[in-house]
C-alpha cells in the first residue's frame, strides 16, 4: 500500500515546506488543480527535486484527441500517474490509453464529495453505487490501470468483478476523530489498509497538522498495525 500526499496548496514555499518536512517518510504525492494551476510545470519539478513521484491529478475530461494530447503533456512532464473522468466514455479513455508512452492513467468514478441526491440530475433513480459499478468496468475493460473510488465501494467492485482484478486508488482518508470537510463517503486509514487498498491518497489531515510530520507517521503507523504485509515504504 502507498500513501500518496495530496499538496493542495497555493504556494510553492508551501509545498516546498512540506517536501523538505516530509522527506524520506512520503515519496508519493499528488498535484492537482489548485496547485498546478497556481505553479504548472514548477510544481511538478519541484516534487521531482526532492526524489518525490508525481500523480498528477487533473481529472482530464474532453473530447478524445484533447485528452490524448494532455495525456501526451503529462508524460513529458514526467509525472507517474494522471487522473481522469470516466464520464468522458470509453471513446476518450481508448484514446487515452493510446498514447505510448504515457503515465499511469487512473480513472475517477464518482467523486468522494457526491451522495445519492447530488447524481439525480443524472437519473431519477441513480444511486452512486451503481454508477460507480457501471463506470469502473466501463474504464477497466478499456485499459484503465486504477479506478478511483471511496474505499466504501472497494469491497463492492471485487465482489462485482472478481474476473476483472482491478486495482484502487482511494481518496477521502480520514483518520478517526478528523473533521471529513467536504469528503462524505470517507475510510480510516486502518480500514483501508485491511482492505489492501493499493494506493490511499491524503491531504489536510497532514498538511493542515500542527505537525505534518508527526500526522504522516502516526498515519503509517495505523496502516502498518492494521496490516502488517500490506504497507509498502513509501
Amino acid at each position: 500500500m502507498t500513501l500518496i500526499l495530496a499538496l493542495d496548496v497555493d504556494t510553492i514555499l508551501r509545498e516546498e515546506e512540506l517536501l523538505k518536512r516530509l522527506k524520506g517518510t512520503i515519496t508519493h504525492y499528488k498535484v492537482g488543480l489548485r496547485l498546478f494551476t497556481a505553479h504548472g510545470k514548477r510544481a511538478v519539478d519541484l516534487v521531482h527535486h526532492y526524489g518525490g513521484k508525481v500523480f498528477l491529478d487533473l481529472k482530464f475530461l474532453d473530447i478524445p484527441q484533447t485528452v490524448a494530447h494532455a495525456v501526451h503533456e503529462a508524460q513529458r512532464l514526467g509525472v507517474e500517474s494522471v487522473s481522469l473522468h470516466l464520464w468522458g466514455g470509453a471513446g476518450m479513455i481508448e484514446a487515452a490509453v493510446s498514447v505510448q508512452p504515457r503515465p499511469k492513467l487512473w480513472g475517477v468514478t464518482v467523486l468522494t464529495s457526491l451522495q445519492d441526491k447530488d447524481i439525480k440530475v443524472f437519473n431519477s433513480t441513480a444511486k452512486v453505487p451503481s454508477m460507480v459499478k457501471k463506470l469502473a468496468k466501463m474504464g477497466w475493460v478499456h485499459g484503465i490501470e486504477g479506478i478511483i473510488c471511496s474505499g466504501q465501494e472497494v469491497e463492492l467492485l471485487r465482489r462485482s468483478f472478481p474476473h476483472l482484478d482491478m486495482r484502487f486508488v482511494v481518496p477521502g482518508i480520514r483518520p478517526a476523530g478528523v473533521k471529513r470537510n467536504d469528503q462524505r463517503r470517507t475510510m480510516t486509514p486502518g480500514d483501508a489498509a485491511r482492505l489492501g487498498i493499493g494506493h490511499i491518497v491524503i491531504g489536510r489531515p497532514i498538511t493542515m497538522a500542527p505537525d505534518p510530520l508527526k500526522a504522516a507517521h502516526d498515519i503509517l503507523r495505523e496502516m502498518l498495525d492494521a496490516s502488517p504485509s500490506a504497507l509498502e515504504a513509501t
